[in-house]
């Protein structure tokens, strides 16, 4: 598979080196030329530098492993060369005091996809310091670490959830582009446990079998979560 970075920062350099060495070729596009050249030579193996343009011109897929406040003007750019491509959203739109900055607005994901109308978007990648995505793999309790992925073409989902696989993960379906903004927000509530609480955000929720509640078969699969007003 031919994969464009755009980036050079933590999650470009993290997840790229697994694509890598899974034998992908990847392109790395900066705008900073000297730090597409370190990352590119810290990768090895096929991955090359290169400006923005050129990255999403090579890139079968292309991760946009950018700053929230910086995608959507720099896919807008690029919007004529990503056109019927896959490009994966990794961004997380959290402010100080771990606020959701799109709130009562679009996703991250969904302002890309508006920036360049011609591109399939998928999210993931999303709810993980960079670290996390950097181990060999991310794997806890003999668990590896899933990662929901939300988008609409079922293509771009397919070559989504294969490199996540290659990171030594695995993907979850997460629904349709619309519900990315849900995925946003879990990070921004996440992060605010880790980091603002020092609490485990894993233990927010019940294993899977007690999410009905113990004992008990829901039908309809949302029956008992929700309050419906009369």
């Amino acid at each position: 598979m031919r994969i464009g970075v755009l980036g050079t920062g933590n999650m470009a350099d993290a997840l790229a080196t697994h694509w890598v060495r899974a034998g992908h070729d990847v392109v790395i596009g900066g705008r900073d030329v000297r730090k597409a050249e370190r990352l590119a030579t810290r990768l090895g193996g096929s991955a090359k530098p290169a400006s923005p343009r050129a990255a999403a011109e090579f890139g079968q897929v292309v991760l946009a492993a950018l700053p929230f406040g910086a995608g959507a003007s720099v896919v807008r750019e690029l919007r004529a060369v990503l056109d019927g491509k896959v490009l994966l959203d990794c961004s997380n739109p959290v402010g100080p005091g771990f606020r959701l900055l799109t709130q009562s607005g679009l996703s991250a994901a969904q302002r890309l996809a508006a920036a360049a109308p011609g591109t399939h978007v998928v999210k993931a990648f999303n709810l993980c310091h960079g670290d996390v995505w950097r181990m060999t793999p991310p794997v806890f309790d003999g668990r590896p670490l899933a990662v929901p992925v939300c988008g609409d073409d079922e293509t771009a989902l397919a070559l989504v959830h294969q490199l996540v696989r290659q990171v030594g993960c695995e993907p979850v379906v997460g629904g349709g582009l619309e519900r990315a903004g849900l995925l946003e927000a879990t990070a921004a509530l996440f992060i605010g446990l880790w980091v603002g609480e020092g609490a485990d955000a894993q233990a927010v929720a019940p294993p899977l079998a007690y999410a009905a509640g113990p004992g008990h078969e829901e039908s309809d699969e949302t029956k008992g979560f929700f309050v419906r007003s009369s």
